[in-house]
């Protein structure tokens, strides 16, 4: 056994350690171990700061990419979306009449479309009557609508046609003599031209589930062989369609089908905008798929343009739409035909506040409004 005094275990103190009677030479402390981490040991199981640190910043990076792909994905669909619905749309080239001898704008950001209903989209063969004619007034404000409606029999001048019911102008001439037809008549400048055909019209009835209206009294349709009960009435699809056309065997003939197609627009405006379709993204899809396929619009309009301005208008419900119909005479009978006889005094009053846009203040004073609350 060695002596403790000896200068071997003297030596060893310093730089060995003693295995037995084994000297074992201490490793020499590693310099570049050091120079690595001044972290002090931490106690067993325990995770190092700088590990910490480096497991949350990979974290962080793979959130980031989760989120940029969720991001990437959801652009990518809006934008298929917007492509495909804004291919859905006809666009109608040269659907306006020449600027020369058109009327003026409207007064500030005012703007009148012209909305029609047909059989028949715009450049189909076949007879192009257009069955509904209404004129939608947006106010510079945006703050409400009005929809005027024109009765499809009005007795007017149709240039290069002579005097015929208006309806005949959009099948002699397309939207084109439709509208100048409408501004010669009016005085009103149409800013934008939009068209639905009627199985369009079915399939967006059909998507959004039908809409509720109240009939005042039983009515008969003779044409359609049809009854709709007095109370609240269920429309959807062609029933929908049914009601809207009827035009005999009404109390007030066309006036009263003006009537109807106001409320149904209404009706439609408020389901539309409901929670229940607003939350729900496959019907609101469906429902802007079928719009789209049954509309036509003139080349002006674009997805944006429709985007824009149901932004504009996001604050519009059922109570603030006004519903009126251009002034009239009656009815009367020409050449065999029955006609509607338009009030052409009444009738400047009445598009210059359009012109002015004024209306609200014009149906203050004069009244005019549709009742849509009971129907005929």
């Amino acid at each position: 056994m060695a002596d403790d005094t000896s200068p071997v275990l003297e030596s060893a103190r310093k730089d060995h350690f003693v295995d037995g009677d084994e000297v074992v030479p201490l490793r020499e402390p590693d310099i570049s171990d050091a120079s690595r981490t001044s972290e002090p040991p931490q106690p067993p199981g325990t995770v190092k700061p700088r590990r910490k640190r480096r497991l949350l910043r990979r974290l962080t990076i793979a959130t980031g990419l989760v989120l940029a792909m969720v991001v990437a994905a959801a652009f990518a669909l809006v934008m298929e979306r917007q492509i495909t619905l804004n291919g859905n749309i006809q666009r109608i080239p040269g659907a306006f009449p020449e600027d020369a001898g058109r009327p003026a704008k409207a007064v500030g950001d005012a703007q009148n479309w012209l909305l029609i209903g047909s059989d028949k989209r715009p450049g189909e063969s076949g007879s192009q009557r257009a069955d509904t004619i209404m004129i939608v007034h947006v106010p510079a404000d945006r703050k409400r609508l009005t929809l005027i409606g024109i009765p499809r029999d009005s007795y007017v001048r149709i240039p290069g046609r002579g005097n015929n019911k208006i309806n005949a102008a959009y099948a002699f001439g397309g939207p084109k003599l439709l509208i100048k037809t409408v501004e010669d008549l009016t005085k009103v400048r149409i800013d934008h031209f939009a068209a639905l055909d009627f199985k369009g019209f079915v399939a967006m009835t059909q998507v959004i589930g039908g809409v509720d209206v109240y009939v005042a009294r039983k009515v008969y349709d003779p044409a359609n062989k049809v009854t709709w009960p007095q109370g609240l009435v269920h429309l959807e699809g062609e029933k929908a369609l049914l009601f809207v056309r009827q035009r005999y065997n009404l109390p007030g003939g066309d006036f009263d089908r003006i009537k109807r197609q106001q409320a149904f627009v209404g009706a439609l405006g408020h389901k539309i905008t409901s929670r229940d379709m607003l939350t729900d993204p496959l019907k609101l899809n469906d429902f802007l798929e079928a719009l789209t396929r049954a509309v036509s619009v003139d080349s002006a309009v674009t997805l944006g343009t429709l985007r824009d301005l149901a932004l504009e208008l996001r604050d519009i419900r059922p109570d603030t739409v006004d519903s009126a119909t251009v002034p009239t005479l009656g009815t009367a009978m020409v050449k065999g035909a029955s006609i509607v006889r338009l009030d052409r005094k009444a009738g400047r009053r009445f598009f210059d506040a359009v012109r002015n846009d004024d209306l609200e203040e014009y149906f203050g004073e004069n009244g005019g409004l549709n009742d849509l609350q009971i129907l005929p």
